[in-house]
Formats: C-alpha cells, structure tokens, sequence
C-alpha cells in the first residue's frame, strides 16, 4: 500500500506545482488554494509512505518522478524551453533513482531485511 501513497503523493505534487504556476505568484486566488491543497495531500501520503519505504528511496523517487512529469507538463502545455541539457538532466535524475532504488532493495536482501518488495 506504501507504493500506492507514493503514487499518490507524486499525482498531488505535480497537481500543485501546477497550480503553483498557474497561482500566478500567489495573484489568483482558486490556483493559489489548490496549490496549498494540493501540496498538503502530497505530503500526508508521501508520510503514509514512509512507514515502509525509506526516506531516501522515497524521496527520490517522489521529487524524481515528479520532476520528470512536471517537466514534460511545462514543456508541452506551458511552452517552456527544451534542450539537449534539459534532456540528459532527466535522465541522470532517472538513472538515481533507479540506482537507488537498486540499491536499497540489495542492501536490504543482503542483510535480511524483509522489504515490501519481499513479502
């Protein structure tokens, strides 16, 4: 259920950095509640989360995963530049958190951790 959270917590994320650029600098009112909204259910759930998934992990994949949706969103529905920097970026932000999560699953296997991904 904690990768569920998780999801969850990304969806609202990405809603409220939405909002937060359609909030205007906090000049529109209904963008400027949602942003709030928003960023208060991300981080209830990215809380929820964290009961079994690691801060590390699910930090990374939370701002990772986010940063990749928000920057597609900026680029196709708010004309935001993109370029060859913007593109390896990402992919280096993918890379971590694959690596990471690679990583943590290892190290918890190797020391006999039961993770979520186990039971």
């Amino acid at each position: 259920m904690s990768w569920v959270y998780l999801c969850l917590a990304i969806l609202l994320e990405v809603a409220g950095t939405i909002n937060m650029k359609l909030s205007d600098g906090f000049t529109k009112l209904i963008p400027s509640i949602l942003l709030i909204f928003f960023y208060i259910g991300s981080l209830s759930f990215l809380t929820l989360a964290l009961k079994t998934i690691e801060v590390s992990v699910a930090y990374a994949i939370w701002s990772g995963i986010g940063i990749l949706i928000i920057t597609f969103i900026g680029v196709f529905f708010f004309n935001e530049s993109f370029s060859l920097l913007k593109i390896a970026s990402i992919l280096l932000i993918i890379i971590g958190v694959i690596t990471l999560n690679f990583t943590v699953s290892h190290d918890a296997s190797k020391d006999g951790k039961i993770t979520e991904k186990q039971k």
